[in-house]
């Protein structure tokens, strides 16, 4: 899709971009593969915020997406590609020979008409399913799998892929988009091809409004706190943080600090993003 700008009639509209949904061709969703989504606005059951700057927005129903791509052995036909309000990629409907409908992640290059299938006799192709065992190393995929009949986990965004770097014993080693070289298991499933949508990281949001719509509500910085709100507040006009390192409102350290703890699945990274062998 293509990046479209806006006449500047008013201050916000005059760096607004948008996408101009050049792929989209189905305007309407499936009814049978919606569902109600039901807001909490960052709510837990007790009424309480566990999770901050949620609320609001526009009203959408979620599309129920087959990540799992598990119909074995049937070819699908795209009927349409769909704008999805919960997600930055696009989604495909393809249609099943007998008759079944399912939406999946839309890979660039699917357009309508196209034939799509799942399973280890599918060819490699793009919006093809099959394990990585029978996927050729160099293969841009996606929508990959971490456990056998699980579904996709990993690279569903627009405009990730993932590369199948080697195959070696019961792994597969890829590199994924943020530079993690990982080991897979083979017998794992993975979509041939990139996430359509790629413009998407290129849209300038423009004004405050948009967020809204898209339910994120403000943030305020800390340091423009008072220092009983936040540890970053306090002292006259503008100052420092006053500590060794930026911290959340709650005095726990941010910005760099690793959380992640020791588990079994570090022996299945290679490498990290930041460049690192794990020890």
């Amino acid at each position: 899709m293509g990046i479209k700008t806006y006449n500047p009639y008013t201050p916000s509209r005059r760096n607004m971009t948008g996408l101009d949904f050049s792929e989209i061709t189905k305007k309407t969703p499936e009814k049978s593969l919606c569902v109600s989504l039901e807001k909490n606005a960052g709510r837990n059951n007790q009424g309480k915020i566990t999770v901050r700057h949620r609320g609001g927005g526009s009203r959408r129903k979620y599309r129920v997406v087959d990540f799992k791509r598990n119909k074995d052995g049937v070819p699908a036909t795209v009927i349409g590609i769909e704008y999805d309000p919960n997600r930055t990629a696009n989604i495909a409907l393809i249609c099943y020979e007998d008759g079944e409908k399912a939406y999946i992640l839309a890979p660039e290059g699917l357009t309508n008409g196209m034939k799509v299938m799942n399973g280890e006799h599918a060819e490699v192709r793009v919006g093809n399913c099959l394990p990585l065992a029978q996927i050729p190393v160099g293969t841009q995929v996606h929508n990959i799998e971490l456990y056998p009949g699980k579904g996709g986990q990993m690279v569903r965004s627009a405009g990730n892929s993932a590369q199948l770097m080697a195959k070696e014993g019961k792994y597969a080693t890829l590199r994924l988009p943020s530079g993690e070289m990982r080991m897979v298991p083979l017998v794992c499933r993975a979509t041939v091809g990139v996430v359509g949508n790629v413009e998407h990281s290129l849209v300038n949001i423009g004004k405050a409004g948009r967020k809204r719509h898209m339910g994120i509500r403000p943030t305020v910085r800390g340091s423009v706190m008072n220092p009983n709100d936040h540890p970053h507040g306090g002292g006259e006009g503008k100052t420092g943080i006053g500590r060794p390192g930026p911290s959340t409102p709650w005095g726990k350290p941010a910005l760099g600090l690793k959380t992640r703890k020791k588990k079994a699945s570090d022996k299945l990274i290679v490498r990290r993003r930041d460049g690192r062998a794990i020890k």
